[in-house]
């Protein structure tokens, strides 16, 4: 059993340091297992991260980065009105009801409604954002363009 007056390192874990030009019987006399002339034998090289021996570097060939990322970029659920003319005319059409039809994909951004295409009947529209034009389009039709807040789309 081991106690604090006969404690010792584990085996492998200590070892003598290496005495390097004490002669070839020690394995590193001569040329003190530096290998032979060049940069890399010489006294006091320091070689800085990342050299190559003067091939271009890696992060030298890789592209820059460029720009920026604007983190606080709002991105929308896009709906065209052409999409619009599956709903019956006068009824009221919603976000919820817009994934239902499988026009949007999810109710994680808002939706915005574009102007392309055109509508042919009235409908009540409630979404989180209108372009001008299709809110043009969308009232000369007959129907009416309510906008609701952001806080309509579910996160």
């Amino acid at each position: 059993m081991a106690t604090q007056n006969n404690l010792s390192p584990a085996r492998g874990s200590k070892r003598e340091r290496k005495r390097v030009g004490r002669g070839n019987g020690s394995g590193y006399g001569t040329y003190c297992g530096r290998g032979v002339k060049g940069q890399k034998a010489r006294a006091g090289f320091k070689m800085r991260p990342g050299f190559e021996g003067g091939q271009l570097p890696l992060i030298k060939r890789l592209p820059q980065k460029r720009g920026f990322v604007n983190i606080f970029r709002t991105t929308y659920s896009i709906v065209n009105i052409n999409a619009l003319n599956r709903f019956e005319a006068n009824s009221e059409v919603t976000p919820e009801k817009l994934l239902a039809a499988g026009v949007i994909k999810s109710l994680h951004h808002p939706v915005k409604v574009l102007a392309g295409g055109e509508i042919n009947h009235p409908l009540t529209i409630r979404a989180n954002k209108f372009s001008a034009a299709a809110k043009a389009k969308i009232e000369a039709a007959g129907g009416k363009a309510d906008e609701v807040g952001h806080a309509a789309a579910t996160i």
